[in-house]
Protein backbone atom coordinates (compact mmCIF):
# COMPACT_ATOMS: atom_id res chain seq x y z
CA UNK A 1 0.00 0.00 0.00
CA UNK A 2 1.23 3.28 -1.24
CA UNK A 3 0.03 6.80 -1.67
CA UNK A 4 0.42 10.01 -2.52
CA UNK A 5 -1.34 13.00 -0.83
CA UNK A 6 -0.87 16.72 -0.27
CA UNK A 7 -0.78 18.48 3.68
CA UNK A 8 -3.18 20.63 3.02
CA UNK A 9 -6.02 17.60 1.82
CA UNK A 10 -4.94 15.45 4.47
CA UNK A 11 -4.99 18.13 7.64
CA UNK A 12 -8.12 18.70 8.26
CA UNK A 13 -9.61 15.26 7.40
CA UNK A 14 -7.07 13.70 9.47
CA UNK A 15 -7.56 16.30 12.79
CA UNK A 16 -11.71 15.40 12.43
CA UNK A 17 -10.55 12.03 13.11
CA UNK A 18 -7.96 12.47 15.75
CA UNK A 19 -10.49 14.51 18.10
CA UNK A 20 -11.57 11.34 19.36
CA UNK A 21 -8.79 9.33 19.77
CA UNK A 22 -8.39 9.30 24.03
CA UNK A 23 -4.28 9.65 25.14
CA UNK A 24 -5.02 6.91 27.27
CA UNK A 25 -6.49 3.94 25.68
CA UNK A 26 -6.65 -0.09 27.09
CA UNK A 27 -6.39 -1.35 23.22
CA UNK A 28 -3.39 0.00 21.29
CA UNK A 29 -5.14 -0.25 18.70
CA UNK A 30 -7.52 2.40 19.73
CA UNK A 31 -5.00 4.68 20.02
CA UNK A 32 -4.55 4.68 15.75
CA UNK A 33 -5.85 5.81 13.00
CA UNK A 34 -7.52 3.29 10.14
CA UNK A 35 -6.08 4.69 6.86
CA UNK A 36 -8.12 2.83 3.44
CA UNK A 37 -6.66 3.31 -0.16
CA UNK A 38 -9.00 2.68 -2.67
CA UNK A 39 -8.54 4.08 -6.07
CA UNK A 40 -7.67 7.92 -5.56
CA UNK A 41 -9.71 8.13 -2.15
CA UNK A 42 -8.36 7.80 1.35
CA UNK A 43 -10.69 6.91 4.13
CA UNK A 44 -9.30 7.84 7.50
CA UNK A 45 -11.47 5.70 10.37
CA UNK A 46 -10.96 6.60 14.16
CA UNK A 47 -13.27 5.20 17.50
CA UNK A 48 -13.03 4.57 20.73
CA UNK A 49 -15.59 1.77 21.00
CA UNK A 50 -18.61 4.27 21.61
CA UNK A 51 -17.95 6.81 18.32
CA UNK A 52 -16.42 6.15 15.22
CA UNK A 53 -15.57 8.61 12.77
CA UNK A 54 -14.74 8.49 9.06
CA UNK A 55 -13.46 11.19 6.94
CA UNK A 56 -12.26 11.77 3.39
CA UNK A 57 -9.55 12.85 1.51
CA UNK A 58 -8.06 13.06 -2.41
CA UNK A 59 -5.04 11.28 -2.99
CA UNK A 60 -2.28 10.41 -6.42
CA UNK A 61 -0.01 7.50 -7.54
CA UNK A 62 -2.23 5.15 -4.97
CA UNK A 63 -2.18 1.17 -4.44
CA UNK A 64 -5.02 -0.01 -2.35
CA UNK A 65 -4.74 -1.46 0.87
CA UNK A 66 -5.34 -0.74 4.47
CA UNK A 67 -3.38 -0.13 7.89
CA UNK A 68 -3.15 1.80 11.06
CA UNK A 69 -1.00 4.50 11.71
CA UNK A 70 -0.61 6.46 15.74
CA UNK A 71 -3.23 8.93 15.57
CA UNK A 72 -1.57 11.50 17.48
CA UNK A 73 1.87 11.22 16.11
CA UNK A 74 1.15 11.27 12.82
CA UNK A 75 -1.16 14.42 13.21
CA UNK A 76 1.77 15.72 14.86
CA UNK A 77 3.74 15.18 11.91
CA UNK A 78 1.39 16.83 9.07
CA UNK A 79 1.64 19.63 11.78
CA UNK A 80 5.20 20.31 11.56
CA UNK A 81 5.22 20.06 7.82
CA UNK A 82 5.67 23.16 5.75
CA UNK A 83 1.38 24.10 4.33
CA UNK A 84 2.80 23.08 0.42
CA UNK A 85 4.64 19.90 1.68
CA UNK A 86 4.00 16.79 -0.65
CA UNK A 87 3.71 13.50 1.53
CA UNK A 88 4.41 10.24 0.14
CA UNK A 89 3.50 7.74 2.37
CA UNK A 90 4.61 3.65 1.75
CA UNK A 91 3.82 0.51 3.91
CA UNK A 92 6.41 -2.52 4.05
CA UNK A 93 5.27 -4.69 6.79
CA UNK A 94 5.19 -3.40 10.49
CA UNK A 95 6.24 -0.31 9.12
CA UNK A 96 5.08 2.97 7.41
CA UNK A 97 7.57 5.11 6.01
CA UNK A 98 6.67 9.06 5.43
CA UNK A 99 8.35 11.49 2.93
CA UNK A 100 8.32 14.98 2.27
CA UNK A 101 11.04 16.86 0.42
CA UNK A 102 14.10 16.15 2.93
CA UNK A 103 12.02 15.01 5.90
CA UNK A 104 11.47 10.94 6.67
CA UNK A 105 9.63 9.61 9.16
CA UNK A 106 9.24 5.96 9.86
CA UNK A 107 6.08 4.66 11.80
CA UNK A 108 5.01 1.25 13.56
CA UNK A 109 1.77 0.44 12.02
CA UNK A 110 -0.58 -2.47 13.31
CA UNK A 111 -2.76 -4.44 11.54
CA UNK A 112 -6.28 -3.37 10.00
CA UNK A 113 -8.31 -6.39 10.84
CA UNK A 114 -7.64 -5.49 14.38
CA UNK A 115 -9.39 -2.53 14.12
CA UNK A 116 -12.77 -2.55 15.44
CA UNK A 117 -16.04 -1.11 14.06
CA UNK A 118 -19.47 -0.23 15.08
CA UNK A 119 -22.16 -2.58 13.84
CA UNK A 120 -24.84 -0.22 11.87
CA UNK A 121 -26.75 -2.71 9.76
CA UNK A 122 -29.79 -2.84 11.36
CA UNK A 123 -33.03 -0.94 10.18
CA UNK A 124 -33.04 2.86 10.71
CA UNK A 125 -35.09 5.58 10.36
CA UNK A 126 -33.89 8.79 8.35
CA UNK A 127 -34.15 12.34 8.58
CA UNK A 128 -32.39 15.24 6.44
CA UNK A 129 -31.97 18.43 7.58
CA UNK A 130 -29.50 21.52 7.30
CA UNK A 131 -26.34 21.29 9.58
CA UNK A 132 -27.83 24.86 10.89
CA UNK A 133 -30.82 23.59 12.38
CA UNK A 134 -29.51 20.55 14.23
CA UNK A 135 -26.12 22.30 15.62
CA UNK A 136 -28.64 25.37 16.97
CA UNK A 137 -30.70 22.37 18.65
CA UNK A 138 -27.75 21.47 20.20
CA UNK A 139 -25.95 24.49 21.06
CA UNK A 140 -29.55 25.49 23.09
CA UNK A 141 -29.56 22.27 25.03
CA UNK A 142 -26.44 21.07 25.46
CA UNK A 143 -24.71 22.93 28.69
CA UNK A 144 -27.57 21.60 30.74
CA UNK A 145 -26.03 17.87 30.44
CA UNK A 146 -25.19 16.05 33.76
CA UNK A 147 -21.29 15.52 34.12
CA UNK A 148 -20.18 11.94 35.63
CA UNK A 149 -23.58 11.83 36.96
CA UNK A 150 -24.28 8.13 38.88
CA UNK A 151 -27.58 8.97 37.21
CA UNK A 152 -25.18 7.52 33.72
CA UNK A 153 -29.08 8.24 31.49
CA UNK A 154 -28.07 12.24 32.52
CA UNK A 155 -24.93 12.15 31.15
CA UNK A 156 -26.50 13.22 27.54
CA UNK A 157 -28.49 14.43 25.54
CA UNK A 158 -32.21 13.32 24.98
CA UNK A 159 -33.30 12.95 21.13
CA UNK A 160 -37.14 12.69 20.95
CA UNK A 161 -39.03 12.44 16.91
CA UNK A 162 -42.37 12.94 17.32
CA UNK A 163 -44.52 13.45 14.17
CA UNK A 164 -43.01 16.76 13.03
CA UNK A 165 -41.07 17.81 16.03
CA UNK A 166 -37.83 16.91 16.51
CA UNK A 167 -36.96 17.67 20.57
CA UNK A 168 -33.67 17.81 22.07
CA UNK A 169 -33.65 18.00 26.19
CA UNK A 170 -30.86 18.04 28.56
CA UNK A 171 -30.83 18.21 32.13
CA UNK A 172 -28.29 17.50 35.25
CA UNK A 173 -30.92 17.64 38.14
CA UNK A 174 -30.79 21.79 38.85
CA UNK A 175 -31.88 23.13 35.95
CA UNK A 176 -33.02 21.64 32.49
CA UNK A 177 -33.28 22.85 28.93
CA UNK A 178 -35.57 22.00 25.62
CA UNK A 179 -35.58 23.43 22.56
CA UNK A 180 -37.89 21.86 19.77
CA UNK A 181 -37.44 22.17 15.79
CA UNK A 182 -39.83 21.74 13.43
CA UNK A 183 -39.32 18.96 10.96
CA UNK A 184 -40.88 19.60 6.92
CA UNK A 185 -42.81 16.02 6.73
CA UNK A 186 -43.66 13.21 8.82
CA UNK A 187 -41.16 11.37 10.74
CA UNK A 188 -41.88 7.85 9.95
CA UNK A 189 -41.35 6.19 13.52
CA UNK A 190 -41.61 8.05 16.68
CA UNK A 191 -38.26 7.28 18.42
CA UNK A 192 -36.48 8.33 21.70
CA UNK A 193 -33.13 8.25 22.40
CA UNK A 194 -29.94 9.30 24.68
CA UNK A 195 -26.86 10.38 23.10
CA UNK A 196 -23.62 10.55 25.21
CA UNK A 197 -22.37 13.78 25.86
CA UNK A 198 -18.92 13.21 24.51
CA UNK A 199 -20.67 12.35 21.25
CA UNK A 200 -22.85 15.56 21.32
CA UNK A 201 -19.87 18.13 22.53
CA UNK A 202 -17.99 16.21 19.64
CA UNK A 203 -21.00 17.04 16.73
CA UNK A 204 -21.01 20.33 18.18
CA UNK A 205 -17.84 20.62 17.03
CA UNK A 206 -17.93 19.07 13.58
CA UNK A 207 -21.39 20.76 12.22
CA UNK A 208 -21.28 23.92 10.25
CA UNK A 209 -23.36 27.16 11.24
CA UNK A 210 -24.72 26.71 7.57
CA UNK A 211 -27.78 25.46 5.55
CA UNK A 212 -25.82 22.40 4.04
CA UNK A 213 -27.39 18.85 4.33
CA UNK A 214 -26.65 16.64 6.84
CA UNK A 215 -28.34 13.37 7.11
CA UNK A 216 -29.46 11.69 10.49
CA UNK A 217 -29.47 7.69 10.68
CA UNK A 218 -31.30 6.33 13.66
CA UNK A 219 -31.20 2.63 14.63
CA UNK A 220 -31.76 0.62 17.83
CA UNK A 221 -28.71 1.47 19.71
CA UNK A 222 -27.16 4.13 17.49
CA UNK A 223 -27.42 7.22 15.86
CA UNK A 224 -25.10 8.39 12.32
CA UNK A 225 -24.73 11.73 11.49
CA UNK A 226 -23.15 11.90 7.68
CA UNK A 227 -22.23 15.23 6.09
CA UNK A 228 -20.66 15.58 2.32
CA UNK A 229 -17.22 15.59 4.82
CA UNK A 230 -17.78 13.18 7.55
CA UNK A 231 -19.61 10.39 8.65
CA UNK A 232 -19.96 10.04 12.19
CA UNK A 233 -21.59 7.04 14.46
CA UNK A 234 -22.00 6.71 18.13
CA UNK A 235 -23.83 3.74 20.21
CA UNK A 236 -26.72 5.55 22.40
CA UNK A 237 -27.14 5.35 26.51
CA UNK A 238 -28.99 2.94 27.38
CA UNK A 239 -31.39 3.91 29.90
CA UNK A 240 -35.11 6.06 30.84
CA UNK A 241 -34.56 9.57 30.53
CA UNK A 242 -36.65 11.26 33.60
CA UNK A 243 -40.35 12.36 32.62
CA UNK A 244 -39.62 16.20 31.82
CA UNK A 245 -42.76 17.46 30.80
CA UNK A 246 -43.35 16.79 34.73
CA UNK A 247 -40.59 19.37 35.60
CA UNK A 248 -41.71 22.09 33.63
CA UNK A 249 -43.75 24.27 35.84
CA UNK A 250 -47.18 24.92 34.66
CA UNK A 251 -49.69 27.48 36.27
CA UNK A 252 -46.90 29.85 37.29
CA UNK A 253 -48.52 33.28 38.51
CA UNK A 254 -46.03 35.81 38.12
CA UNK A 255 -44.11 36.80 35.23
CA UNK A 256 -41.48 39.09 34.34
CA UNK A 257 -40.52 40.52 31.13
CA UNK A 258 -37.44 41.52 30.48
CA UNK A 259 -34.47 42.67 27.63
CA UNK A 260 -32.03 39.00 27.63
CA UNK A 261 -29.01 41.17 26.86
CA UNK A 262 -29.76 43.75 29.93
CA UNK A 263 -30.18 40.73 32.22
CA UNK A 264 -27.50 38.72 30.70
CA UNK A 265 -25.36 41.51 31.72
CA UNK A 266 -26.52 42.86 35.12
CA UNK A 267 -26.04 39.31 36.10
CA UNK A 268 -22.43 38.84 34.79
CA UNK A 269 -21.31 41.63 36.83
CA UNK A 270 -23.38 40.63 40.08
CA UNK A 271 -21.60 37.35 39.53
CA UNK A 272 -17.89 39.09 40.24
CA UNK A 273 -19.12 39.31 43.67
CA UNK A 274 -20.98 35.60 43.94
CA UNK A 275 -19.51 32.96 46.42
CA UNK A 276 -17.35 31.13 44.26
CA UNK A 277 -18.63 27.47 45.40
CA UNK A 278 -21.98 28.02 45.38
CA UNK A 279 -22.58 31.07 42.93
CA UNK A 280 -25.91 32.36 44.60
CA UNK A 281 -28.01 35.49 43.98
CA UNK A 282 -31.16 36.77 45.05
CA UNK A 283 -33.50 38.51 42.94
CA UNK A 284 -36.30 40.90 44.18
CA UNK A 285 -39.36 40.94 42.13
CA UNK A 286 -41.38 44.30 42.47
CA UNK A 287 -43.76 46.00 39.94
CA UNK A 288 -41.44 47.60 37.17
CA UNK A 289 -38.30 46.81 38.84
CA UNK A 290 -36.04 43.54 40.02
CA UNK A 291 -32.66 44.03 42.06
CA UNK A 292 -30.26 41.32 41.86
CA UNK A 293 -28.29 41.12 44.50
CA UNK A 294 -24.53 39.08 45.63
CA UNK A 295 -22.78 38.80 48.37
CA UNK A 296 -19.30 36.29 49.41
CA UNK A 297 -17.98 34.91 52.47
CA UNK A 298 -15.40 38.09 52.40
CA UNK A 299 -18.73 40.54 52.90
CA UNK A 300 -18.71 41.76 49.58
CA UNK A 301 -21.47 43.17 47.86
CA UNK A 302 -23.05 43.69 44.52
CA UNK A 303 -26.24 45.12 43.96
CA UNK A 304 -28.02 45.95 40.23
CA UNK A 305 -31.22 47.35 39.33
CA UNK A 306 -33.27 46.48 36.26
CA UNK A 307 -36.49 47.75 34.96
CA UNK A 308 -38.96 45.01 34.23
CA UNK A 309 -42.51 44.64 33.05
CA UNK A 310 -43.94 42.39 36.16
CA UNK A 311 -47.27 41.08 37.17
CA UNK A 312 -47.76 39.30 41.28
CA UNK A 313 -46.84 39.77 44.15
CA UNK A 314 -43.76 41.08 45.41
CA UNK A 315 -41.15 38.39 45.49
CA UNK A 316 -37.58 37.25 46.85
CA UNK A 317 -35.97 33.87 45.25
CA UNK A 318 -32.29 32.60 45.28
CA UNK A 319 -30.37 30.95 41.69
CA UNK A 320 -27.49 29.85 40.76
CA UNK A 321 -26.49 32.78 38.94
CA UNK A 322 -23.99 30.16 36.02
CA UNK A 323 -27.45 28.26 35.64
CA UNK A 324 -28.78 31.62 34.77
CA UNK A 325 -26.52 33.16 32.50
CA UNK A 326 -25.95 29.88 30.51
CA UNK A 327 -30.18 29.92 29.76
CA UNK A 328 -29.70 33.43 28.83
CA UNK A 329 -26.87 32.78 26.62
CA UNK A 330 -28.00 29.78 24.92
CA UNK A 331 -31.87 32.37 23.72
CA UNK A 332 -31.87 34.40 21.05
CA UNK A 333 -34.96 36.19 21.62
CA UNK A 334 -34.61 40.11 22.29
CA UNK A 335 -37.13 39.72 25.47
CA UNK A 336 -37.68 36.88 27.74
CA UNK A 337 -40.16 36.29 30.24
CA UNK A 338 -39.25 34.84 33.60
CA UNK A 339 -42.57 32.70 35.05
CA UNK A 340 -42.65 32.06 38.80
CA UNK A 341 -44.56 30.67 41.29
CA UNK A 342 -43.22 31.29 44.75
CA UNK A 343 -39.26 31.45 46.38
CA UNK A 344 -39.19 27.43 46.43
CA UNK A 345 -40.00 26.88 42.82
CA UNK A 346 -38.63 26.38 39.24
CA UNK A 347 -38.51 29.44 37.19
CA UNK A 348 -39.22 28.94 33.33
CA UNK A 349 -37.19 30.75 30.88
CA UNK A 350 -38.23 31.40 27.26
CA UNK A 351 -38.35 33.91 24.67
CA UNK A 352 -41.20 36.22 24.43
CA UNK A 353 -41.63 35.66 20.49
CA UNK A 354 -39.77 32.30 20.39
CA UNK A 355 -41.04 29.76 22.48
CA UNK A 356 -39.73 26.71 21.05
CA UNK A 357 -36.59 26.60 23.54
CA UNK A 358 -37.73 26.48 27.45
CA UNK A 359 -35.43 26.38 30.14
CA UNK A 360 -36.06 25.77 33.96
CA UNK A 361 -33.94 26.64 37.10
CA UNK A 362 -34.48 25.21 40.20
CA UNK A 363 -34.22 27.78 43.12
CA UNK A 364 -31.34 27.57 46.22
CA UNK A 365 -31.23 28.83 49.65
CA UNK A 366 -29.34 31.47 50.63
Amino acid sequence: MKFTITRDALIKPLQTVSGIVERRQTLPILSNVLLKVSGESLTLTSTDLEIEMLSHAAISKASDGDTTLPARKFLDICRALADDAVLDISISGERATIRSGKSRFVLSTLPAMEFPNIEVNQKVSQLKLPQRTLRNSIARTHFAMAQQDVRYYLNGLLMELENRIIRMVATDGHRLALCETTYPKEIDKNQSLIIPRKAVMELYRLLSDDDSEVEVRVGGNFIQVKTAEISFTTKLIDGRFPDYQNVIPKGGNKTAVCDREALRQALSRVSILSNEKYRGVRMQFASGIMHILAHNPEQEEAEEELAIDYTGDSLEIGFNVTYLLDALSAGNSETISMTLTDSNSSCLIQGVDDKTCRYIVMPMRL
